[in-house]
């Protein structure tokens, strides 16, 4: 039986295409046929919204994943998306650094709820601009890191800054955990600013940088005020193209299989 695979989709700076990259990648991936969940880990909720879940639609979030009785089970909702559900979040969550402070274990409730993943199936966590309680707890219980990173000046410093971040968290919480790879994204091949962050990535990264770039696509920016992944809102945009090329070398570079039917 195939493994479940947890990714943790991570960057401390925000504004990088991360919660994008983690609704568009985990629609794709539903559509080629890997049952995928979301877990939004973010208080702004806005991998919820963008995959058309309404605020008074999420009665389960993943405030009461972490702080409760609840199962994943209790908590996933279904999208419009075959294969696809979401654990919803909610601003709750926003307090939850306090609220879980004195939890024990309190880095590690994320891993136990997520022992109940079906097997064979993909978690992608959407984590918060932030590198508190929320993206420990999502580092502790992945198997690996996916970094979206922006083709702009100060990216790699960022980058180096969430590498030592992983680290610590291998010696600290989750030997095994990994960076499954970088993901540059908002590339603009018009500004030769974004050449340059591109080749000095892969000079520094080498293969751990994906093969495909993001660009900076209208479509990509106007599907979350719609609540569809650009994959909806226009299949046949250059960012549709691209986030279904990347899905494909994702899934090929983790090894993934397809659901039988």
């Amino acid at each position: 039986m195939a493994q479940t695979n947890v990714v943790a989709i991570a960057n401390q700076k925000g504004g990088v295409g991360k919660t994008t990259t983690a609704i568009n990648l985990g629609a794709a991936l539903a559509m080629d046929g890997h049952p995928t969940i979301l877990i939004d880990l973010d208080p702004q909720g806005n991998a919820s919204t963008g995959l058309g879940i309404n605020v008074d639609q999420r009665r389960k979030t993943v405030y009461d994943l972490l702080a409760g009785p609840e199962t994943l089970a209790d908590c996933t909702m279904a999208t419009r998306i075959a294969n696809l559900g979401i654990v919803p979040a909610t601003s709750d969550l926003s307090s939850a650094d306090v609220d879980l402070a004195q939890t024990k274990d309190r880095t590690r409730l994320l891993q136990r709820k997520l022992e109940e993943a079906p097997k064979g199936s993909i978690v992608l966590i959407d984590c918060p601009p932030a590198l508190g309680l929320l993206t420990l707890n999502a580092m502790v219980a992945a198997d690996g890191v996916l970094v979206p990173l922006q083709a702009e000046f100060y990216a790699l410093e960022g980058l180096s800054q969430l590498l030592t971040t992983v680290k610590h968290v291998r010696q600290s919480g989750n030997p095994n955990l990994r960076v499954n790879g970088v993901l540059l994204t908002m590339s603009d091949y018009r500004n030769n600013l974004s050449q340059q962050v591109e080749a000095d990535a892969r000079a520094t990264l080498g293969d751990l940088v994906f093969p495909t770039v993001i660009p900076r696509n209208v479509r990509v920016s106007e599907a979350p005020s719609f609540a569809q992944p650009v994959l909806l809102y226009d299949p046949q945009s250059k960012g549709s193209a691209a986030y279904r090329q990347f899905a494909s070398e994702f899934a090929a570079r983790l090894k993934l299989v397809k659901e039988e039917a």
